[in-house]
């Protein structure tokens, strides 16, 4: 983790790291609202507490006109005020997530980690304005780092100068390997969350398909408990997908391992984007049947084609 100065407040050379990012996520929330007065998300939010008989000269507001219907008498619903929304930034810093290399730093042309950390950055910004609190979370094979859940601006720079390095430039040959376990740490900080949340995950889901349903349990804790849950599942289509890396032999290397394969990417591109779209269709099947709201990443089209359209999206449910 990075140095900190007093009471938390980020040091010079943690506000340097941040500078791009935290006017990056500026821009595009500024962008998105100008001329529009709907929340992408729900901001201060109440919780449906009972039913009870309606008074005669009340407002009608509140009248619940389906139980109306189903029993020819009139009710109004009660609810219990809540605190403001409080999400939970879950990005999977694990070694697959910072490909491909060439693309890390760089919001134009994203790898899939840079594509989480600007696309967090920017939930942030706009959980800030809309005074709700978010907390993020660091995972591999293990969790990394967890902060608390805070609305402060100090909060809000310590975050993005979280973010901030994960955008540092890494050599292959040096590139620490950390694998992935999904479902574990979800499992865990499912636990951990004692309030309902809007918990966002960024990762690419690679994980063995024996793996699938662990990772489908782990997201219907996480709705069991009444979390609301967004999924960005990011991935690179264009080397991920199509294995468009021309007709010589190439060496694949396993980034979390360091395996290595050597074939002739036109010989297994079929069969292969067979499975990868297999494996896609399965988690889009199964975040659908649990009401999580699924968002396929592919980071080659950019951030702005992704993230806006979303925005965009959630901004029309509310």
């Amino acid at each position: 983790m990075a140095e900190k100065g007093r009471e938390g407040t980020p040091s010079f050379q943690e506000t340097e790291r941040y500078k791009s990012l935290d006017f990056f996520a500026r821009q595009v929330v500024e962008g998105f609202i100008t001329g529009r007065h709907k929340s992408p998300f729900h901001g201060f939010s109440v919780e449906f507490a009972e039913h009870r008989l309606y008074n005669t000269g009340e407002s009608t507001r509140n009248i619940d006109w389906k139980l109306y219907g189903r029993t020819d008498k009139l009710f109004v619903k009660r609810f219990e005020e809540e605190t403001n929304l409080r999400c939970q930034l879950l990005v999977d810093h694990s070694s697959s997530m910072l490909f491909p290399v060439e693309g890390q730093g760089d919001v134009d042309h994203p790898n899939k980690l840079t594509f989480a950390a600007y696309a967090a950055a920017t939930l942030v910004e706009l959980l800030s304005r809309q005074r709700d609190a978010f907390g993020l979370t660091l995972f591999s094979d293990k969790v990394d780092l967890q902060t608390e859940v805070r609305s402060s601006v100090v909060h809000q720079r310590y975050i993005y100068s979280l973010l901030g390095d994960l955008l540092k430039p890494v050599q292959p040959d040096k590139m620490e390997k950390r694998q992935t376990s999904i479902a574990d740490n979800i499992h865990l900080l499912a636990e951990k969350m004692h309030r309902r949340s809007l918990v966002v995950i960024f990762t690419d889901a690679f994980v063995r398909q024996e793996e699938h349903e662990a990772l489908f349990d782990s997201l219907r804790h996480l709705r069991h408990c009444k979390h609301e849950v967004l999924l960005f599942h990011t991935y690179d289509r264009d080397k991920e997908m199509e294995l468009n890396f021309g007709h010589r032999p190439v060496w694949f290397i396993d980034m979390e391992t360091d395996t290595k394969v050597k074939a002739f990417p036109n010989e297994v591109a079929e069969q292969y984007r067979q499975t990868m779209q297999r494996q896609m269709s399965d988690i889009k099947r199964h975040a659908i049947q649990y009401h999580v709201d699924y968002v396929p990443v592919d980071v080659g089209r950019g951030f702005d084609q992704v993230m806006l359209p979303f925005l965009l999206k959630r901004s029309r449910h509310y």
